[in-house]
């Protein structure tokens, strides 16, 4: 599901002091709906050299690419991954298969059948619970991790919450917008639009 948090783990952990010292070389690559090998491939391998790469040869990206990697330990993430085709994964990961042991390739899906093209194991996220969404929306909305120092606005905070249905972005994105509003009204306002 959209909005539920994958991207957000993943920089988590990316970013993460303790995982950075892990790994030799990290890159990141958001690929979204078009799954081109070559640009993923000079994406990654920008990333890791800071070079830029103009062309259009495969074959010497992957080669420098593996060149980069070979008995190193890294860390690449995949984002918003929609390719299904088997043989378009089987390119993409030809120069991996040099890196150190440990290396790592997370991909961020929200479509199973990406998960079975992979072969990687699945962490499923959930829906955040309607406590933890009002919290949330709190913190966004307020700087408060609850509605304590601001009673007026629970009542309509927690329908607000229960509206993100347990989506993460959309509670931050609606206590974002109810940032600058200090009247009740203007919070009712809000929900009435989404619904």
């Amino acid at each position: 599901m959209g909005g539920i948090g994958k991207t957000a783990l993943a920089q988590q952990l990316y970013n993460d002091a303790k995982v950075n010292r892990c790994f030799e070389m990290r890159a990141w690559v958001c690929v979204s709906d078009v799954f081109d090998v070559l640009d993923i491939t000079k994406t990654i391998l920008r990333s890791i050299t800071g070079l830029p790469y103009e062309g259009k040869d495969l074959n010497e990206f992957q080669v420098k690419l593996r060149d980069n990697l070979f008995g190193k330990k890294f860390l690449v993430v995949l984002d918003d991954i929609w390719n299904e085709k088997y043989e378009k994964w089987t390119d993409l990961l030809k120069p991996f298969v040099v890196g150190a042991r440990g290396s790592k390739i997370i991909v961020t899906t929200r479509n199973d059948a990406v998960v079975s093209v992979t072969k990687a194991p699945p962490i499923p996220l959930k829906e955040l619970s309607l406590d933890d969404c009002t919290s949330l929306l709190a913190f966004h909305a307020l700087e408060a991790t609850n509605f304590k120092s601001h009673p007026e606005f629970e009542t309509i905070g927690k329908k607000i919450a229960k509206r993100c249905k347990g989506l993460p972005l959309a509670a931050k994105m609606f206590g974002g917008a109810l940032r600058n509003k200090m009247k009740p009204s203007e919070w009712e306002d809000t929900l009435n639009n989404l619904i």
